[in-house]
């Protein structure tokens, strides 16, 4: 068995790591499926999802894909005079179109992703905005060009499943690639209460869908199908990574030979430590997030698992000093809050 199994920390427990893999494969999959997959109640269930949400220990977030709208994703890099970068952090974390801020280690750099609705608000936020706040020293933007999917999630908890209990849970819908629809999809007014309340929790009963709406809780569930369906909204799970027992989080930009990107790219899809992997603009061409238990696992995956791909003619690692937002969710004193 993969060392990096074994010495998992023991946080979670074997069925709520169960819980957790079937939620990365399914948000939404109904207790009662997951329970008499499981061996145990609809009840158990639902309740140590309540713990685990309890504890701030997860969040099950609806996002919405900006591609098939007609818009891209950008990852930033900002700059900032020293001593100046955590309260930077801060601010963007509350920014609703900026998602995974964090103040990188070299103490005045803070990085994010940008998931702009719009030209309009893209062009408010990184010409007009972000370059004129107080102390900004260098801004830098990175268009995604191609997000790689995987196989299985981060955090990667198949293993604890028999190959019919796999079969039975389904594979997860597949990931929408960036070139999107051949018509940008345009989002109602209803759609984007909807979508709001998803945000705030991924779960919401399609009865609470309803009364966003103004539809029948049949009418949501059709139109949440039909969204995911057209790659619009997706939905991510929110983690306190350091009470699972994981201290390092990474930020690797890599210099690839072009030749060689798509295999670099599908490759590190496949790694157990990669938790996003995307083909950028920039000197960089592709940009990693990883995870690791702590800074001596970081150097043995950079340098076993990265050292060892072909076409990489440069790495620059870089770690997180502090995490303030995932993908929907504020990280405080190592747990997770859902923004209001």
């Amino acid at each position: 068995m993969d060392r990096e199994i074994v010495e998992e920390s023991s946080v979670l427990d074997v069925l709520d790591k169960q819980i957790v893999h079937g939620l990365v494969v399914d948000a939404r999959i109904p207790f009662a499926k997951l329970g008499a997959l499981l061996g145990v109640s609809e009840q158990t269930v639902a309740r140590r999802y309540r713990s685990l949400r309890g504890r701030g220990m997860l969040h099950v977030a609806g996002q919405v894909n900006a591609v098939p709208l007609g818009h891209t994703r950008w990852m930033l890099r900002i700059k900032t005079a020293p001593g100046r970068a955590l309260a930077l952090g801060e601010s963007l974390a509350r920014v609703p179109e900026l998602s995974w801020v964090a103040v990188l280690a070299t103490g005045f750099e803070v990085a994010c992703v940008c998931r702009p609705r719009t030209a309009e608000r893209r062009d408010e936020l990184m010409l007009r905005l972000l370059p004129r706040i107080p102390h900004v020293t260098e801004l830098s933007a990175h268009e995604v060009l191609r997000q790689f999917p995987f196989d299985e999630e981060w955090p990667r908890y198949s293993y604890l499943f028999t190959e019919d209990q796999l079969r039975e849970l389904g594979p997860r819908p597949p990931m929408w690639e960036p070139a999107g629809p051949k018509a940008p999809v345009t989002l109602s007014r209803e759609d984007e209460a909807m979508l709001a309340v998803l945000a705030r929790d991924g779960r919401a009963p399609y009865a609470q869908l309803a009364d966003a709406t103004g539809w029948s809780a049949t009418r949501a569930a059709r139109r949440m199908a039909e969204l995911v369906a057209a790659g619009v909204l997706y939905f991510d799970l929110d983690f306190a990574l350091e009470r699972m027992g994981y201290a390092t989080r990474g930020v690797l930009w890599l210099r690839v030979r072009p030749g060689e990107l798509e295999a670099a790219g599908r490759a590190i899809a496949t790694h157990r430590e990669v938790a996003y992997v995307a083909a950028t603009t920039g000197t960089s061409n592709l940009m990693v997030s990883v995870v690791c238990r702590d800074s001596a696992h970081l150097y043995r995956y950079v340098t076993e698992r990265i050292g060892a791909l072909s076409g990489v003619n440069n790495v620059e690692v870089l770690t997180s000093l502090r995490q303030f937002k995932q993908s929907q969710s504020l990280i405080s004193a190592e747990r997770i809050e859902v923004l209001p």
